[in-house]
């Protein structure tokens, strides 16, 4: 029946025919092993298709859910991982078979005899197989995918005059978003698979027009050695390479199956990027390269090399084949060879060798097993655009309400993302699943080695505060953790900046939020703490002296003199001028007295001035004398001399406004405990070299100076901090707490609430959406509350941005020019509702806007 079959379908397609001619290729010399390696480099591509297809069922080319159809393919469908692991080392077994085709090639001198378009139809095949490698990698957009990708586009962005637009054609636009994984998973799934097909129907016609070169000392174009059909034997080696390698893959994707990191982060700066293994020498070799060279190693070096692998059958034009007869080209290619293994070798030596490198990829890594290991977390996509924030079901826990707040006053949603989600830094909800309550207190207070290579600070707050801040992490994920932050429990250090003797409490919002922008805009870091000078003369004498329209005048454009001072323009819209003047207006001149020493009590009611008959009551009961039991027993005064230093040498920046620690540096609470005598001076002077790589200067005051601010830093401490609290948790009515001002429903809220309901003043509906956009996507982290007067990081947005007409802005954001990509401006993926809204609020930043 077989064979009546075979017969049967033999009459109508000549299948017969087809498998002589196939099969009974006549191979000079005999079957050799030496030749396995093409049908080998077959079989793979083969296997890469079969492999992609079943992928591409579950994927879905989007930002949004790139990642998580990858997560869903490698964690829930079943031998997901296997099948995602064979096409990962297949693309990288690919790689390792086509440079041994090529190498015993160019050995046995196969292309030459009238074979220069079948090693060219090669050469072409090699490059294709290169970008499919270099397309593939950014299809599960994870951290690794993601700036792998940047530094690779990047690259092509060196290339002159076509370079831009190069990157642009490959990006879709100026960053890395949609239309760049959608382009590359075309051209992945598509385009390169199909030139493929065409080269690979291309080279064996040619190869099969040309014929078999043969052993090495066969003559290339009238072969005399007896030939041998290409079955049974040569067919036999190439089936037991292409079981070898089902066996490795199998092997490979089986026992160490490929990992998911989290999913891309542009925002991230400290990731750091590598390629995949067959990619290193060229990210080595572009290290040496800097300025306008780099046109050389990206363009000129790697353009020869290219050119010379496709002309090697006119440059070695001579018949003869063995190697050992033609030293020059067997050097040249050797030298090639090795050269591309020291680099890739030196790479990975040179991040072995620097201790920060080396702990950041270990981190990196450890992120990408975890993640792994992590359960599936499906995509949900709320309808309307973004999700508003969860309620809490029942009535809100005091103590995780505290833990909220000393998670933000601490900074630690700028790396852990908003309710701890994940960000920059890993993600903490289920955190109290991993780690009991005191081995969490433990990490806090001291952590480990991983958590500081991610540059995570110790947590010094009081007992109290760690107990609350523990309690809020168990919650996380839930809708416990939906809770307002209060921030009068929590002992967060603001107390000792606002509501300080010099500094006048405000008692309107518009004066409250000038004191966000006093403090935001650096003005406290030269004027001091209320105006009362520091390394610029104190502002009320000043002030007092000129008009509102004089003042707005100066602060648009200073004069010589106090553009010597270093003093720059203020480029803030008119209402938030008008905020920061009416701020201004309220200070008052401090009287001169000698600085009080630190254990000394606060003077006495005859010693303080007293207000005047005019004056607001909210002014004339932060006048009122601080007594011994203002401050719940606290009988010490911080030395406001040490503290004018601590903020004119801007300490705070880094440190927080009472040396409570942010993210950028560590607290200094009970510093002068841990270096007591002579240590603390030596290490301000002297700063370790762990302090200098976190940005720490040397302090260059004089002696006396230097005394004044150890003193003040030695009455920073954990119990001082709590003890400007009453025993109820809350500020009494005499102490200095924080600066507050009282919302409609008489609870106290804090100086960036007042700025935000300033910068909300007369926005439409769509335009107060757009504000919650604003906030939900964290763009206040460096566009500053509200987004209007900036940070260190970005600028406002006010008469910048917000001047653009809507058509352009919403480009801008959705295709980021190329300073906003340097300066590291992350990926705006919403839909159209949020976007609208988004940009209806910028618009409404205007300074036109703003003015009163």
């Amino acid at each position: 029946m077989a064979s009546r079959a075979f017969r049967w379908l033999d009459k109508r397609t000549g299948v017969h025919e087809i498998l002589k001619v196939s099969l009974d290729e006549p191979i000079p010399g005999g079957a050799r092993l030496a030749y396995v390696f093409g049908s080998g480099l077959l079989f793979i591509f083969i296997s890469q298709i079969i492999t992609g297809i079943c992928l591409a069922l579950y994927y879905v080319p989007s930002a949004e859910t790139a990642h998580t159809s990858v997560a869903y393919i490698t964690k829930q469908v079943a031998a997901g991982a296997f099948l995602r692991s064979l096409h990962y080392y297949g693309s990288s077994a690919m790689i390792i078979v086509l440079a041994l085709h090529f190498l015993q090639t160019f050995l046995y001198g196969s292309f030459k005899g009238r074979r220069e378009l079948l090693w060219i139809s090669g050469a072409v095949l090699s490059f294709l197989v290169l970008g499919m490698g270099f397309t593939g990698y950014l299809l599960p957009w994870d951290q690794k995918a993601y700036f792998a990708t940047a530094v690779g586009t990047n690259i092509v962005g060196e290339v002159p005059w076509a370079g831009a637009w190069m990157t642009r054609l490959l990006r879709g636009g100026d960053v890395i978003g949609t239309l760049t994984l959608s382009r590359f998973y075309v051209a992945h799934v598509f385009v390169i698979p199909a030139c493929i097909f065409a080269f690979i129907g291309a080279h064996i016609m040619l190869f099969r027009k040309a014929g078999p070169a043969g052993p090495i000392k066969e003559d290339p174009i009238n072969p005399k050695l007896a030939p041998e059909g290409f079955y049974p034997r040569q067919v036999i080696m190439d089936m037991a390479l292409a079981l070898l390698l089902m066996i490795g893959l199998g092997f490979l994707s089986y026992f160490h199956p490929e990992t998911l990191g989290p999913v891309a982060n542009p925002a991230d700066t400290t990731f750091l990027p590598r390629p995949e293994w067959y990619y290193l020498p060229m990210f080595q070799w572009l290290k040496y390269w800097e300025g306008p060279k780099v046109v050389l190693a990206v363009v000129v070096v790697p353009g020869l090399l290219a050119l010379a692998f496709f002309l090697m059958p006119f440059l070695d034009r001579s018949l003869e084949r063995r190697p050992w007869r033609r030293p020059i080209p067997v050097l040249a290619v050797a030298f090639v060879v090795f050269g591309m293994v020291f680099l890739g070798a030196r790479s990975h030596i040179d991040d072995k060798r620097d201790p920060g490198t080396a702990a950041q990829i270990a981190t990196q890594e450890a992120q990408e097993k975890a993640y792994t290991a992590e359960p599936f977390e499906p995509y949900v996509e709320s309808p309307g655009g973004t999700p508003a924030p969860a309620s809490a079901t029942g009535p809100s826990n005091p103590q995780v309400s505290r833990g909220k707040a000393v998670f933000t006053a601490h900074g630690c949603a700028g790396c852990h993302g908003e309710a701890g989600a994940g960000g920059i830094a890993t993600k903490l909800v289920g955190i109290s699943a991993k780690y009991p309550a005191a081995q969490l207190t433990a990490l806090l207070h001291d952590p480990n080695a991983q958590m500081r290579a991610g540059k995570m600070p110790a947590v010094d707050v009081s007992s109290a505060d760690m107990a609350a801040l523990v309690a809020y992490l168990g919650v996380l994920g839930t809708s416990a953790a939906n809770v307002p932050a209060d921030v009068n429990m929590a002992s967060t250090g603001v107390a000792a900046v606002e509501g300080s003797a010099t500094e006048p409490a405000p008692t309107t919002p518009q004066a409250a939020a000038g004191l966000l922008l006093y403090q935001s805009t650096g003005c406290i870091a030269c004027h001091g703490p209320g105006g009362s000078g520091g390394r610029e003369p104190a502002l009320a004498t000043l002030l007092a002296q000129l008009s509102d329209a004089q003042l707005t005048q100066l602060l648009r454009n200073p004069n010589a003199k106090m553009k010597a001072g270093g003093m720059a323009a203020v480029t803030l819209p008119a209402k938030q001028v008008s905020s920061l003047i009416t701020y201004l207006r309220g200070m008052r001149a401090a009287p001169p007295s000698p600085e009080p020493p630190v254990a000394e009590a606060a003077s006495s009611p005859a010693e303080t001035p007293a207000p005047s008959a005019n004056a607001p009551a909210a002014t004339i009961a932060n006048t009122a004398p601080v007594t011994a039991t203002t401050a719940a027993g606290s009988t010490a005064t911080k030395p406001s001399a040490g503290r004018t230093l601590f903020m004119a040498q801007g300490c705070a920046a880094c440190h927080g406004a009472s040396g409570e620690g942010t993210h950028f540096a560590p607290s200094l609470l009970g510093i002068g405990a841990k270096f007591p005598g002579d240590a603390m001076p030596t290490l301000l002077r002297h700063p370790t070299s762990a302090m200098r790589n976190g940005g720490m200067p040397a302090v260059t005051v004089d002696d006396a100076q230097l005394q004044q601010l150890i003193r003040y830093l030695d009455s920073l401490n954990t119990a001082t901090q709590a003890a400007s609290l009453p025993a109820s948790g809350k500020p009494s009515a005499n102490s200095a707490g924080p600066t507050k001002s009282a919302n409609a429903t008489g609870a106290a809220q804090t100086p960036e609430e007042t700025a935000r309901q300033v910068a909300a003043l007369a926005l439409n509906p769509e335009e107060q959406f757009g504000q919650k956009v604003f906030q939900r996507n964290a763009c206040e982290t460096c566009h500053g509350i509200a987004g209007l007067q900036g940070t260190v990081a970005a600028p406002g947005l006010a008469g910048t941005a917000s001047i653009l007409p809507a058509a352009t802005l919403e480009n801008l954001l959705r295709h980021h020019s190329i300073r906003m990509k340097k300066g590291g401006m992350p990926l705006t993926n919403m839909n159209a509702k949020d976007m609208q809204a988004l940009v209806a609020y910028i618009r409404s930043m205007t300074p036109a806007a703003g003015a009163q």
